[in-house]
């Protein structure tokens, strides 16, 4: 007596191929979202953007850059809030002929904790004026404040 030769269960092989595929496009996914869109440098929105993540990634040189120049020549370095870990999301933007407010939220996640990771958010606004055919940064909100602002006496 021949005992029948077990073929394979098609369905698990179907359910097996359906997984793969997700899992290949997960990672598709993963690993072609980079980094977000840059702005336009000429927009208060643009200049928000790239002051933010020169702060963030600790390049004060390049933050400085889109200071007024009444901070910026004259820096007065102050210790950053907590920006490890930070995202800067653009909420919405006023402008007006020579001067604009943008408005943005920042979410700080934080590692560990009892119940795992944790997530502080706040709203925000950078305020700028208009220079020489784009906008500089007058103040920033503390956690990416790097010049210390001027006291008048």
């Amino acid at each position: 007596m021949e005992s029948p030769v077990a073929k394979p269960d098609r369905t698990l092989i179907v359910i097996l191929g359906v997984i793969a595929v997700m899992v290949i496009v997960a990672l598709i996914v993963v690993f072609t979202t980079g980094a977000p869109e840059l702005l336009d440098e000429s927009t208060p929105e643009g200049v928000v953007q790239r002051y933010s993540a020169a702060v963030i990634e600790g390049d004060e040189a390049a933050a400085i850059e889109y200071l007024v120049p009444e901070l910026g020549d004259s820096c007065e370095r102050t210790g950053t809030g907590p920006v490890d870990g930070m995202r800067v999301t653009l909420v919405s933007t006023t402008e007006r002929d020579d001067s604009a407010d943008v408005k943005v939220l920042m979410v700080t996640s934080y590692d560990g904790g009892l119940f795992g990771s944790s997530e502080y958010e706040e709203e925000a606004v950078f305020d700028l004026v208009a220079a020489d055919g784009g906008w500089l940064i007058e103040s920033a909100p503390w956690p990416l404040t790097i010049c210390a602002p001027k006291v008048v006496q």
